[in-house]
């Protein structure tokens, strides 16, 4: 239940009236912002960096505009020198009889860098867009073939990858699994029973969406074999989305969705000759339909697989070692935690990162784990015996590199601001403290693409009112080398933005919990006067909403809401993944509903004690969980919030997804009262103030259902309300002409109407 990438405020009829304010600037103004030049103009698109691939330690190739404007190329740098080549023209990326070169989306090389993999045409599965076409170049022979035989339809080929040779690609193809040979295009079919419900080399949608599966096979070492996941989605229901608008009669598009408690996919990995032959299933115990195959690699050779194993209430996650020939298994440890288990990669986001990371001719390997309070690497052995390699009071939130010749971790974390991000470094003996690598003079969060021998890095950094910025660093002096993306037409116009002082800060909500915060005042701001406060929240275990960096769209839209007199503000309360610890992260733990509703209104109301916020005028907006917390605030703290907005709420979670609500909340069988707290809609009868509730009906994720349940709830108590639907779009609520630019002010008018702007005199 991940944000979708968007965010709102309150009024107050009874109010006395508010000091007018200065006439509103007029739309040309560079200054002013609105709803149409934030989401309709481009004014405020961000340069997107290109797609950057490390060669080796000290080159890299990134896909540029070709001369003349007519398609991309693919060139090659030397990070010391700056020295570039154009490995690959617009020409060559034309196929042959086609007018025009390939659209590249994304690319990969083969190991001996003699053919190079080319995504196009790609089409949306669920969040991302999985599926498309592969085309091979072939360097040497100056050729270029699509992937998939001529009978194959276009955009139906998924996560095409080189063998370790170079000489084949595998891929998925409707649910089924096969290798090209690239020399002949010789296809051969490792699987031939994919069916809606038979899935192999891929997932369903919950594993998707909460366990950051898609690609669901992996090459082995020596090329010989392939390791797949098959999941048997029998059984598991369908949920219904029903379209209204889109022909004369309705029609419903069926999701195969595993809510709370309900029955689950089967998952199994198998291995398969890439020559073709049957598969050699793993005997991993446990009933498949109550456990999680969460995680797949190859072991550090080409005989042996590692499998991580959740159990279903997500409490201990055994790592299993595979016999590839056998199937026999063995366990090598067990994680376990009271609460729950996360699994981590050392990439961001979806996609086959490895899981594990091997040293010393494969006899240890590295191991993220919270078992001593935080989130710390162990090196552990084939035996299982851990040795811990970060020591200390503090998270690594993501491996970056492992640099096993020299002995060294990278890692971004953050150890004494939980609102940022940088890189650091430990020896793998774990002899030494952490060294940091980002300069201690550059705030905000920064990511890292480091190269093969951990010299150069393809740095991306943004912070707050700050665009992202791309560059090439020498490690680890971090020196620029060159910038690849500066955005600096961007950071001019919204230098021009009016914009009042913002500030981070920490806010105490008692017994020693101190929450992350940030607020931003109206230009012009008057400490002697009262303002209204909207306060955007999320409050879930997805994501958090206090950070130190560049917010796009929706940080410009709570600016624009500043220029029209509001203070705009965001807590993250216990259980958001700052970094930390484990007890801050896990303190929702049976309490997901009210442990929220303590921790943000707590410091609502602490900050409706200064003396320039109108404690009579304070709102709350959210959307996916954020929308959950907004109606828990409104229903369970309504002496402290007059006007809400809800977007894409779960107002019951029952209605949600296995993984996600029962990592969190348990199951629904055992934890009744759990899921009671967790669920707003059995609190309708604390409304007080406005509220606005708005869906997308053809939401996947989090479904419509749940608001239709909310409204018959609110009617049964009542109680009066605003609701908008969005026929037939998805949780961003984004598909269709116009959709972001009425949404964004729907709830800009909502605003203004229940929660008057402007600042009041303090009497």
């Amino acid at each position: 239940m991940r944000l979708p990438g968007s965010m709102l405020v309150a009024l107050s009829a009874l109010l006395p009236a508010a000091v007018p304010m200065a006439a509103q600037p007029r739309a040309e103004n560079p200054a002013a912002l609105s709803v149409e030049r934030i989401f309709g103009s481009g004014d405020f698109r961000a340069q997107r960096p290109p797609v950057v691939r490390w060669l080796d330690d000290s080159t890299y190739t990134a896909i540029e505009a070709a001369p003349g404007g007519t398609g991309g190329e693919i060139v090659q740098y030397d990070a010391s020198t700056g020295a570039r080549r154009v490995l690959v023209t617009a020409a060559q990326l034309t196929p042959p009889g086609g007018a025009s070169p390939l659209e590249v989306e994304d690319y990969e090389w083969s190991a001996d860098q003699r053919r190079l993999l080319l995504f196009t045409n790609s089409a949306r599965v669920w969040r991302a867009n999985t599926r498309g076409d592969f085309w091979v170049l072939d360097l040497v022979a100056n050729t270029l073939r699509k992937l998939g035989g001529a009978s194959t339809k276009p955009s139906t080929l998924q996560f095409a990858k080189f063998s370790p040779d170079g000489t084949r690609a595998a891929y998925v193809r409707e649910h089924n699994l096969y290798v090209e040979l690239l020399a002949t295009g010789r296809i051969v079919a490792l699987t031939r029973d994919g069916s809606l419900t038979t899935i192999n080399g891929t997932f369903d949608w919950v594993y998707e969406e909460e366990l950051y599966l898609r690609d669901g096979f992996r090459w082995s070492p020596d090329g010989t074999r392939i390791a797949y996941w098959q999941l048997d989605a029998t059984g598991v229901r369908d949920f219904l989305l029903i379209n209204n608008t889109d022909s004369l009669y309705s029609f419903v598009t069926p999701i195969q969705y595993p809510k709370a408690g309900t029955t689950n996919s089967a998952a199994r990995i198998g291995v398969v000759s890439a020559a073709g032959g049957p598969t050699t299933w793993l005997r991993i115990p446990g009933d498949p339909r109550n456990n999680y195959l969460a995680r797949m690699d190859w072991a550090g050779n080409a005989a042996e697989i590692a499998v991580q194993q959740l159990n279903r209430r997500q409490t201990q996650n055994t790592l299993w070692f595979a016999n590839a020939r056998t199937g026999a298994v063995r366990q090598v440890l067990a994680e376990r935690d009271s609460a729950w288990l996360d699994i981590w990669d050392d990439h961001v986001g979806y996609g086959p990162g490895p899981s594990l990371h091997w040293f010393d001719g494969g006899a240890s390997f590295l191991w993220l784990s919270e078992r001593d309070g935080w989130r710390h690497a162990y090196l552990v052995g084939r035996d299982g015996a851990a040795r811990l390699v970060t020591p200390g009071d503090y998270d690594v939130m993501r491996v970056v590199r492992v640099d096993a010749a020299n002995r060294w971790l990278y890692f971004a974390g953050s150890p004494t601001n939980a609102t940022q991000l940088a890189l650091w470094r430990v020896r793998l003996d774990g002899a030494s403290p952490p060294e940091r690598l980002t300069p201690d003079s550059a705030r905000g969060t920064h990511g890292y693409e480091i190269a093969p021998g951990a010299r150069w890095a393809v740095h991306t950094s943004s912070a707050w009112a700050t665009p992202p910025s791309v560059d090439i660093v020498r490690l680890p002096s971090h020196t620029v080398a060159r910038t690849l993306v500066d955005n600096a037409a961007l950071s001019a116009r919204v230098a021009t933005l009016a914009r009042g002082p913002s500030e981070f800060f920490r806010v105490d909500v008692g017994d020693g919990v101190l929450l992350d915060g940030w607020m931003m005042k109206p230009p012009g701001f008057d400490s002697t006067r009262s303002y209204p406060v909207l306060f955007q929240v999320y409050g879930e275990p997805a994501s958090q909403t206090v950070r130190d960096v560049w917010g796009g769209a929706t940080w410009l839209w709570h600016l624009m809401l500043t220029q029209q007199g509001y203070i705009v503000a965001s807590v993250d309360n216990r259980g958001t993944p700052a970094p930390r610890g484990r007890a801050w992260r896990k303190a929702l733990l049976n309490q997901f509903g009210a442990l929220r509703v303590h921790d943000q209104s707590a410091a609502a109301r602490a900050i409706a004690r200064r003396p320039y916020v109108d404690s009579t005028r304070v709102g709350v907006w959210g959307w996916s969980g954020g929308g959950s917390s907004t109606l828990h605030l409104m229903f369970r703290a309504s002496d402290v919030y007059r006007m809400g907005m809800s977007v894409a709420p779960v107002p019951d979670v029952r209605n949600y997804d296995t993984i996600y609500q029962e990592r969190y909340v348990g199951l629904p069988t055992s934890d009744s009262l759990a899921y009671r707290d967790a669920s707003a809609i059995h609190f309708v009868d604390g409304l007080r103030g406005d509220l606005l509730v708005v869906h997308g009906s053809g939401d996947d994720n989090v479904h419509f259902q749940g608001t239709e349940q909310l409204v018959n709830a609110m009617v049964a108590a009542n109680k009066a309300f605003t609701m908008m639907e969005y026929p037939n779009r998805s949780h961003g609520i984004n598909e269709g002409q116009g959709t972001t630019v009425h949404l964004y002010n729907l709830l800009t008018r909502y605003l203004k109407e229940h929660l008057p702007a402007g600042p009041m005199v303090v009497q």
